[in-house]
């Protein structure tokens, strides 16, 4: 009984509700009084969502209701726009006092409230596909690689033409990957412009045509935007973390994951300024390693048995290039094809991240 009071006395709040948060949420939810702040009800899985936008009922299993695995916490719907020595303000103005902090609030990517909104934007975004016979994807990082190649393999009929401005495809990953994935694109004739943008700014509502940085005209039914997201940090500012941001917006912390300066808080995620590329599996892995030093410190254990996290030094990516290909960088060795397509393409780790966190499959799909 003393354990258990000594657990509730202790407040633990979350503030972000994607991977990294919704993660070290469903750790820590029965070692503290936890809440989670988040501007929506779900989490939805990143790297699934391209493919809910050529099937929409496959959303049906990668938006996760937060109340589906936050059996022992509370969910707060809204977004913290304050954070005090002891408490976090949120948008209603709502004080939430806590003890423990963790920040997790990654890139901004303003997605609807509820999950039946978000289910009905997947819907739209798929009639809006199947209606053109011409399509622009406009950024040729993993977002707009992943979006090309499911486009074209679901619906080979449309003419697809992508615009990316670096001089080869998906940076982050070797030479190797990028060829061998521009390949890939040409044998689904997806035609590729390196080396050049294009300003959507500039383009009048419902215009059907598109000038690139070069003179080119691109004549498609429809866009999409698939460049880099902002962090989700500039709210930070003016809060008592103002000084722990880098000049990225990025939060500094050290080699335990917590913020520079701050004893309680602790950072997870694409919002730290951790030195590796920013990934799901990786923000998992800080969830991992920040949820083991919360457990100790919410148990009186001494900080100095905290673990630190061990930054991961190589690049391990996939992209996925449709239902069945994949693009592969394991340490030196890059693959394309249908073995590391059997890896991720297929299912997308929906069902593995699903079993993660104790989700029954509510659709069947």
């Amino acid at each position: 009984m003393a354990e258990s009071s000594s657990r509730d006395s202790r407040k633990l709040v979350v503030i972000g509700g994607g991977i990294a948060g919704s993660y070290i949420a469903k750790t820590l939810q029965f070692h503290a009084n936890l809440t989670l702040i988040d501007p929506k009800e779900y989490l939805e899985i990143p790297w699934a969502s391209l493919r809910g936008m050529v099937e929409p009922s496959f959303a049906e299993r990668s938006l996760i209701q937060h109340k589906h695995y936050l059996t022992g916490s509370r969910l707060i719907v809204s977004n913290a726009v304050d954070i005090r020595e002891s408490e976090v303000l949120t948008s209603e103005g709502r004080l939430v006092p806590y003890d423990y902090l963790v920040i997790a609030t990654g890139h901004g990517d303003p997605l609807p409230i509820t999950r039946a909104e978000r289910l009905e934007q997947y819907q739209a975004e798929n009639e809006k596909i199947k209606a053109a016979q011409s399509i622009l994807i406009v950024g040729g990082g993993p977002t707009g690689v992943e979006l090309a190649g499911e486009i074209a393999v679901d619906f080979p009929e449309k003419k697809i033409t992508l615009v990316h401005k670096g001089y080869r495809l998906i940076e982050f990953l070797g030479p190797k990957a990028s060829k061998k994935t521009l390949d890939w694109l040409k044998s689904k004739h997806v035609e590729v412009k390196l080396e050049q943008t294009v300003n959507l700014e500039d383009v009048a509502e419902g215009s059907k045509v598109f000038k690139t940085s070069a003179g080119e005209i691109i004549r498609a039914d429809c866009h999409f935007l698939c460049t880099g997201k902002p962090l989700a940090s500039s709210w930070l500012k003016n809060t008592i973390l103002r000084d722990s941001l880098d000049d990225k917006g990025s939060l500094i912390v050290d080699a335990n994951l917590r913020v520079k300066g701050r004893k309680n808080t602790f950072a997870i995620g694409d919002i730290t300024n951790i030195k590796e590329i920013k990934q799901g599996h990786l923000a998992k892995k800080q969830a991992s390693t920040a949820a083991k030093n919360l457990k100790l410190l919410l148990t009186g254990g001494n900080e100095s048995k905290m673990s630190p996290y061990k930054v991961s030094s190589a690049t391990k990516a996939i992209v996925s290039l449709g239902r069945h290909d994949a693009v592969a960088q394991l340490h030196s060795t890059t693959i394309i094809g249908l073995i590391p397509g059997l890896i991720k393409s297929k299912d997308l780790f929906v069902g593995k991240t699903r079993k993660e966190l104790d989700i029954d499959s509510f659709v069947l799909h």
